[in-house]
């Protein structure tokens, strides 16, 4: 099971990245230009999601020091929930306010 280590560090480190160019320049992925309407939005689930995923993958790799498997699941399971949140609340269109 190193190698699922590895791939999780990979794509969290890759998250990380791209998250942070949407954060920093609002530029996504050319096959998400078209439904990304909020880019810092986007950018910052991916970096919520990209710290789980790394996370996850350097607790398994041995590199961060053990903590129990119920502080490590939920930690890393409020991240990836709060980063696919964002993520989708980033698609989303925004509704006119009513005045009223």
């Amino acid at each position: 099971m190193h190698w699922l280590g590895v791939l999780a560090t990979a794509l969290g480190a890759a998250a990380l990245v791209l998250g942070a160019a949407a954060l920093r320049s609002g530029w996504t992925l050319p096959w998400t230009r078209g439904k990304v309407l909020r880019p810092q939005l986007y950018g910052l689930g991916g970096v919520l999601f990209g710290v789980a995923c790394l996370g996850q993958g350097l607790f398994s790799l041995g590199v961060l020091p053990a903590v129990s498997r119920d502080v490590r699941f939920y930690a890393v399971f409020a991240l990836l929930l709060c980063g696919l949140l964002l993520i989708g609340v980033s698609q989303m269109p925004r509704t006119a306010r009513r005045r009223g």
